[in-house]
């Protein structure tokens, strides 16, 4: 585990997390008039217990070499926002193969900046608190 996580418990993942969701609808905003542009998402829940799951136990790859040792390697190299992305299931698909619907994706950005700044805004108390006890002021 490392010092993030500890200090900052789930919002430190979820705070990347949320940033790349917020990339990937606003690709969709931006596509809404390209023909054939399949609109995605990132299933947050899945993301971040993949990100969780990372942060807690790394990767850990055993090899034999040529010469009979074993080589380890850890690897917590993962990009479980990419893992969780999806194409979203259109309510009415428009005739040139466009999945985006603007008034969906608009929604959904607004939330998803609002969960955005509360992840924010918890991290930013949570780092105000820490030294707040470290200095005793």
């Amino acid at each position: 585990m490392d010092t993030t996580t500890s200090l900052f418990g789930i919002h430190a993942a979820a705070l990347g997390l949320r940033e790349a969701r917020l990339d990937v609808l606003a690709s969709n905003l931006a596509n809404t008039d390209t023909p054939g542009y399949k609109a995605r998402d990132i299933d947050f829940a899945q993301a971040l217990t993949d990100a969780t799951n990372a942060a807690n136990a790394p990767n850990v790859k055993k090899e034999s070499t040529a010469d009979g040792k074993t080589s380890v390697t850890i690897s917590t190299e993962q990009d479980p926002a990419t893992a969780a992305l999806r194409y979203r299931i259109p309510l009415q698909p428009s005739l040139d193969g466009n999945t985006v619907d603007s008034d969906f994706e608009h929604a959904a950005f607004a939330r998803a900046s609002l969960e955005y700044k509360a992840s924010l805004q918890f991290i930013d108390t949570r780092a105000k608190t820490l030294l707040t006890a470290i200095t005793g002021q």
